[in-house]
């Protein structure tokens, strides 16, 4: 079965241009009981190899190194947008079709008043490593 990466950018979505940090608690609540109700879902179901939310880029770092001296590390990245990754869930399905199914359903987690928030949703397949003998 092929495994989908699904990305959660929080960009608002067309159904919600409020930062969840002005969000009534009880609008909080409720989006994040769906996130662990799709979980659940997605867990009885066999689907989910793991979900979880990320810290802000403003607990980001970036490595870089050529393999001989000392790693470099930074602050960032810094999104010059509103965008930015704000979680992911792995799944194992059996088919691309039923990865755009859950991702449908993710996007139209509630905003402010229950509100879907219609949140994109970046799809992508897990792909394995490429054979190496040529």
């Amino acid at each position: 079965m092929p495994k989908f990466m699904l990305l959660q950018n929080y960009e608002g979505g067309p159904g919600c241009t409020v930062p969840m940090s002005d969000w009534d608690p009880a609008d909080i609540k409720a989006h994040i009981q769906f996130q662990h109700d799709l979980n659940a879902e997605l867990a009885a179901n066999g689907e989910l190899v793991d979900a979880q939310g990320l810290a802000g880029p403003d607990a980001a770092k970036r490595v870089t190194f050529d393999g001989r001296s000392v790693p470099v590390v930074t602050d960032g990245p810094f999104p010059e947008t509103k965008e930015l990754l704000a979680g992911y869930r792995l799944i194992d399905v059996e088919s691309e079709t039923r990865a755009l199914e859950i991702a449908a359903k993710a996007s139209a987690s509630p905003g402010p008043n229950g509100v879907p928030i219609q949140q994109p949703i970046e799809v992508r397949q897990v792909m394995g490593a490429p054979d190496t003998d040529f």
